[in-house]
């Protein structure tokens, strides 16, 4: 092969290199001849820094919660299970943990019976009323594209409902619906407001029956929680 031939092979793999197309193998052979390569070496910085020029073109976009967790699994495929660390947010050591499990299974998880937990939530909010009357605890369920709502205590009061409320930085609190009175239920979410999660804030509001008649709160704020990422 000629010197020329080589070179070209060299610019190939260092621009492979740079855009990260190598095996493990590959890379590791690459980075072995950097060290004793300066040739190489100008090649790569050359390709590194040409790719970033393309990119600084690109806009920034945030991927939706789907993908983002499936990109996740993929990277982090040893993990830990999400479950648990959601668990873990509640506050349960494994005892009470195991106890929630099997309540939330039996109570929510029987075919046609009511409504199971996100397995893998990517986020989550856990809201409270300031005198613990109303406990309501949420989590982002992204392959279905649903938030669930479980609510551990309290009610609305009679001829009242209660209404949820999404928060996204400045802009006026989106209703995602009036809370049934079962315990447990999911939210549909669309793709725009499932873009507003991640840094927003769910709310909990007291409401005429039927929910707000204005599109916006009109009553008592009962209950604000931050949502989470898992």
């Amino acid at each position: 092969m000629s010197a020329d031939a080589d070179k070209d092979d060299d610019q190939a793999l260092a621009a492979e290199y740079a855009l990260g197309l190598m095996s493990a193998e590959e890379a590791a052979a690459f980075e072995a001849r950097l060290a004793s390569e300066p040739a190489l070496r100008t090649a790569y910085a050359q390709w590194a820094e040409n790719f970033a020029a393309m990119a600084e073109d690109i806009p920034e976009e945030t991927p939706p919660a789907r993908v983002r967790a499936k990109i996740k699994a993929q990277l982090f495929p040893d993990a830990e299970p999400q479950r648990g660390n959601w668990m873990r947010r509640f506050g349960l050591g494994a005892v009470a943990l195991a106890a929630l499990v099997a309540a939330l299974f039996l109570t929510v998880d029987l075919p046609g019976q009511g409504v199971s937990p996100p397995a893998n939530p990517v986020y989550i909010a856990d809201m409270a009323s300031d005198d613990g009357a109303l406990v309501v605890h949420a989590g982002y369920d992204a392959e279905t594209s649903e938030l669930y709502i479980k609510r551990e205590q309290g009610e609305a009061r009679s001829g009242r409902a209660l209404e949820l409320w999404l928060i996204a930085g400045e802009n006026p609190p989106v209703s995602l619906g009036v809370l049934p009175e079962d315990d447990a239920t999911r939210v549909p979410v669309t793709p725009e407001l499932a873009a507003s999660l991640e840094g927003g804030v769910l709310a909990i509001s007291d409401e005429p029956l039927g929910g707000s008649p204005t599109g916006a709160p009109t009553g008592d704020v009962l209950a604000v929680a931050p949502l989470s990422e898992v």
